[in-house]
């Protein structure tokens, strides 16, 4: 005779403690999940209620007014759009010539043999390794000889030294998992190595590209040491060293500081939410897309 689930049936019985332990699992992802969105609410939640409210104790979780005050007088200081222009530039640019050197440089590392390469891969890891306060003075030197201090190009180069080997690394994974059968059968039908390059791997390569160019945008555009010590005009600094004149001898002007911070992290969302749907796309895929 059968019986209805979860009046005695086992597998009904088996079901319940597996749903309850699906509801605990998705509780704490959801708590988890408000602790990490707690810090963003409250940056967000700053910059648009008024002063009044700002040092209000308690503190209000909820605003009783919203103003726009602070990014009015965030947006009106004297350097923000230039630095705004400093940090696109340092940017883009940092994000342009990692992915061209790192691209041909994984590619070479996936594809060619030659001598010394499980080394150069071994010397890439070790980059990392190093710390990068332990690196300024050395850095600030050398740009100085090569009268690059206080000069954007001079920031990228820097940039580049400290990203390129995590570039070369991650790109040259996802070279990897592509099957180098798709790069034989295009040169079969007449392409060269670099039409088959430009024509396979970039289209296959493109979540890699992605998740590389998100990385190396974030890093070149929160980055504060190193545009702190190389960058000595006020026009030339970037957003991470504009937030600076928010604190004063006066005090922290909380309410500017965090719309400057809001504006300072919109371009990146902006940009990750453009794109975030490459990174999932799978390799594969793009083969069957042809």
């Amino acid at each position: 005779m059968n019986t209805a689930p979860g009046t005695g049936d086992p597998g009904g019985r088996r079901r319940r403690p597996h749903g309850r332990r699906r509801a605990v699992a998705n509780a704490v992802g959801l708590l988890f999940s408000a602790l990490m969105a707690f810090p963003l609410y409250w940056m967000l939640l700053t910059a648009f209620r008024p002063a009044t409210e700002i040092y209000a104790d308690p503190p209000r979780f909820w605003p009783d007014h919203l103003t726009l005050e602070h990014f009015r007088r965030a947006l009106g200081t004297p350097t923000f759009w230039s630095n705004v222009r400093s940090s696109v530039l340092i940017g883009a640019g940092t994000v342009l010539v990692s992915l061209l050197i790192g691209t041909l440089a994984a590619f070479a590392l996936a594809r060619f043999s030659f001598a010394g390469r499980r080394a150069l891969v071994l010397v890439i890891l070790g980059v990392q390794m190093i710390p990068l306060a332990g690196l300024i003075i050395p850095v600030y030197l050398l740009l100085s000889d090569a009268g690059l201090t206080d000069s954007l190009p001079g920031v990228i180069l820097t940039y580049l030294v400290f990203m390129l080997p995590f570039t070369v690394w991650l790109l040259r994974g996802f070279i990897v998992a592509i099957p180098v059968e798709l790069e034989e059968a295009a040169m079969t039908d007449g392409c060269t190595r670099l039409g088959a390059f430009r024509r396979v791997v970039l289209p296959l390569l493109a979540p890699g590209l992605v998740a590389t160019s998100i990385y190396a945008l974030v890093q070149a555009w929160n980055e504060y040491v190193l545009a702190y010590v190389l960058l000595s005009s006020n026009d030339k600094q970037t957003l991470s060293i504009w937030l600076l004149s928010f604190q004063t001898s006066f005090g922290t002007d909380y309410g500017g500081l965090m719309a400057g911070a809001t504006l300072t992290a919109l371009p990146v969302a902006v940009f990750f939410a453009l794109v975030q749907r490459r990174i999932g796309s799978g390799l594969a895929t793009g083969a069957v897309k042809g």
